[in-house]
């Protein structure tokens, strides 16, 4: 490997899904003020909105958000081609 060329700071980081509290650990070299304790081990702690375990697309869960009611106005004006 090339000498000088990879990040100082390039370690462990502790993840936190704030929807669902998981949390994990994987290498980074983001800076963070906060940190959490994971197993007696002290890590840089970055807090996320959405991750794989709470994101629709992985859990198969998904979000129907209608707030203008278009839902209803669509299947009220095509329920007459119902079967």
């Amino acid at each position: 490997m090339k000498a000088g060329i990879h990040p100082e700071n390039y370690r462990l980081v502790a993840f936190k899904d704030m929807s669902n509290e998981d949390v994990f650990l994987t290498k980074s070299t983001v800076n963070s003020k906060e940190t959490l304790e994971v197993d007696g081990v002290e890590y840089p702690l970055i807090k996320l909105e959405i991750s794989r375990t709470s994101h629709p697309f992985y859990t198969g869960k998904t979000k129907l958000v209608d707030t203008a009611g278009r839902i209803d106005k669509f299947k009220n004006k095509y329920s007459k081609f119902k079967k």
